[in-house]
């Protein structure tokens, strides 16, 4: 507080180049549930961040508190180099978000729902309002379907409004919660697309997914959350590369082919019809001295190598659990 009695924000206190920052940030609920456990997260400006983590993992809560919605029980949130949700009035109109789906008026059209949420937003110049919101709804592929009453939706449509929701004014951050939920495999495509095209225009982009395979596609930067806690961070190619990769052989003798390289102490052994799949060696054995040992005991390999270690892998290796890796 100055001398006039004037409060002042204290100092970012952020790391460089750092739009969301947590240290310790933590939710309990009434009755003991912790949802969130001390929580450190850095989402460096200009990435596509992937926010990854099975269906209740602590996704959505840390995402409420990021946005102020809810109070954190412990710890310190930063967006844009403020802390919230005290710095909520400065900060939001810089931010576009989709939460849980979007709060919709069944009884409007799309277009109308757009034009709604662009009058309650005090920064938006009503001058460029209805051109702003058909662009908007043109970026998200519902121009044709603008004048149709939101009640009639699909999912996957609502989910689109939302976004275009986010996207009617310039944003320097983009905070989407599962935002490909209900889009078919084309919808999804063209949402992986949009968030790309926002990123080479200069908006950081938050996205929560329980997809691996969505975060390895689209994402630069990714953070694993498994029961409330953060199980790794980091630049994508950095998580994946952390894990080993597997073994793939194509043979017509699968059962021997396993036999062997059971044998040769290879680990994690799989068979699917003549496909034979296994945990990568160790960097000290040599494939080729695996591929010919499986020669010389008689297997006919049509195939043989080490796929890349994938986010997926990686999870696995972390906490020794599987994951919904649908696209």
């Amino acid at each position: 507080m100055t001398e006039s009695g004037t409060v002042v924000e204290p100092t970012a206190v952020t790391e460089p180049g750092a739009v969301i920052e947590t240290r310790g940030l933590t939710k309990r609920y009434r009755g003991g549930q912790l949802a969130v456990d001390g929580l450190d997260l850095s989402v460096p400006a200009g990435s596509i961040f992937g926010f990854l983590g099975p269906n209740g993992s602590g996704k959505t809560t840390t995402i409420r508190m990021l946005m102020g919605l809810i109070e954190a029980t412990s710890g310190t949130a930063r967006l844009l180099g403020h802390t919230m949700p005290g710095a909520a009035r400065t900060v939001l109109p810089q931010v576009g978000a989709l939460i849980e789906g979007p709060a919709l008026y069944g009884f409007l059209s799309g277009r109308d729902n757009l034009l709604r949420y662009d009058s309650a937003d005090p920064t938006a110049d009503p001058r460029t309002r209805r051109a702003r919101v058909g662009q908007a709804l043109d970026r998200v592929g519902l121009a044709a379907a603008a004048g149709k009453k939101a009640r009639a939706y699909s999912l996957g449509m609502k989910q689109r409004l939302g976004l275009a929701a986010a996207l009617l004014q310039p944003r320097r951050l983009l905070v989407l919660d599962e935002p490909t939920n209900g889009l078919d495999p084309q919808g999804m495509r063209e949402i992986r697309t949009l968030v790309r095209e926002l990123a080479a225009d200069g908006t950081t982009v938050f996205l929560s997914s329980h997809l691996l395979d969505e975060i390895e596609q689209v994402c630069t930067h990714a953070a694993v959350m498994a029961r409330g806690r953060l199980i790794t961070q980091g630049p994508v190619a950095e998580l994946a590369a952390g894990a080993r990769g597997r073994l793939a052989v194509t043979t017509p003798d699968p059962g021997e082919a396993a036999r062997v390289l059971k044998e040769l102490g290879v680990t994690g052994i799989a068979v699917d019809g003549d496909r034979v799949s296994a945990e990568a060696p160790p960097g000290d054995v040599e494939l080729a001295d695996l591929s010919a040992a499986l020669v010389h005991a008689g297997v006919r390999l049509r195939s043989f190598g080490v796929q890349r270690a994938s986010l997926e892998d990686a999870f696995v290796a972390l906490t020794g659990e599987g994951f919904d890796v649908a696209g």
